[in-house]
């Protein structure tokens, strides 16, 4: 169990206790009573937790400092936003905002989740066998959650391993939407960084000007490639040798696979690279079900516009043991994010808060 320490400060807020972990004080509502540290990264420190109202267990995640840097204030406020309005299975639950004692100076954020016992990343990088049945439901669950998201207008933008947390029964659920836009997300979401490199489809890679849902399948392709081969498929040390290793096994592509590529550079670079014949999947995977195979080269196909769809997917002839069409069902309405990326920090942190109060109404008179 995490130790009580003192406030900071020294002073004692009510609703509120002090708890040390990783040499990192949390002040959290009294409600919870922290267990250990689980996770640690950039964005801040996880912690398993338990909640005395409810009896269950959750993850609080503390994030530091949240406006010493733009670039994480931006995504925590979109993560609040599209999570506060997400409901499924096979999405990350959002089930509580901590209130800061004091609004217009809160430095950190403290976010809590349902608690996952590990992620896809530590699962493939474990000796644990997984079977043809493990991949097959894993791949369901996150086509399954891709679905709903898109159709409630939401691009993840960044899925990989360790943003697919997983439970003890092969539970499936996506994760960490700091990067996720919607498509009228005030002209932003077409030219900023997205997607861990290993997992960036082409478009991106070749600068192209506009992109889809079709990021997200790509992703979700060199996930199950990575769930078969217990490796990533393409570990680019750049976004060049991510390129070369692309065409090194799909093959050199024709001219007409060539014409999404709007950008004459990427366009040129791609035509520079030596002749490739390809890769046969059967044969870098050759313990795989042959319509697992057949999936995977429908979703890693480099012009976007040919790529299979989230959709297609699901009823792919792989998936038709577990894919039912009346209890998949689309999201009740489209999400637009009213988030501007030239927001100054002011009015970003009155929208964090208005975002909080929706988990704490009783508090709204107190702090407006």
């Amino acid at each position: 169990m995490a130790a009580m320490v003192e406030p900071p400060n020294g002073i004692w807020h009510k609703g509120k206790h002090y708890y040390s972990l990783w040499q990192n004080v949390f002040e959290i509502d009294t409600k919870y009573v922290p267990i250990k540290p689980i996770g640690r990264g950039a964005y801040g420190i996880v912690c398993s937790s338990f909640n005395r109202e409810t009896n269950e267990k959750v993850a609080i995640k503390k994030i530091n400092n949240v406006f010493g840097n733009r670039i994480d204030a931006m995504r925590t406020l979109r993560e609040l936003q599209l999570l506060r309005n997400i409901r499924h299975e096979n999405v990350i639950a959002l089930k509580d905002v901590m209130m800061p004692i004091y609004r217009n100076s809160f430095k950190d954020v403290y976010l809590v989740y349902e608690l996952m016992d590990t992620d896809l990343h530590q699962i493939i990088k474990s000796p644990q066998p997984l079977s043809s049945d493990h991949c097959k439901y894993f791949l369901f669950q996150l086509l399954r959650g891709l679905k709903y998201l898109h159709s409630a207008n939401i691009l993840h933008r960044d899925l990989k391993p360790g943003n697919l947390l997983i439970n003890a029964n092969c539970e499936l659920k996506i994760c960490d939407f700091g990067l996720a836009r919607t498509s009228r997300d005030n002209g932003q979401f077409m030219t900023e960084y997205v997607v861990t490199r290993w997992y960036r489809a082409p478009e991106l890679l070749l600068c192209c000007d506009n992109y889809g849902s079709s990021i997200d399948v790509w992703s979700v392709g060199c996930i199950f490639a990575e769930i078969l081969g217990r490796k990533p498929l393409f570990p680019g040390t750049d976004c060049l040798s991510q390129l070369k290793l692309i065409i090194s096994v799909l093959g050199t592509q024709s001219e007409a696979d060539l014409e999404f590529i709007d950008n004459s550079k990427a366009r040129n670079f791609i035509r520079s690279l030596p002749y490739s014949r390809g890769m046969q999947f059967s044969t870098l995977f050759p313990q795989a079900d042959p319509l697992a195979i057949d999936l995977l080269q429908h979703m890693l196909v480099l012009d976007p516009s040919k790529r299979i769809t989230v959709e297609e997917a699901l009823q792919h002839p792989f998936m038709s043991s577990l894919y039912d069409p009346t209890s998949n069902p689309p999201a009740p309405y489209t999400l637009n994010l009213d988030i501007d990326d030239d927001m100054a920090e002011p009015l970003i942190r009155e929208m964090m808060l208005r975002e909080m109060l929706y988990y704490h109404p009783e508090a709204a008179y107190s702090y407006w």
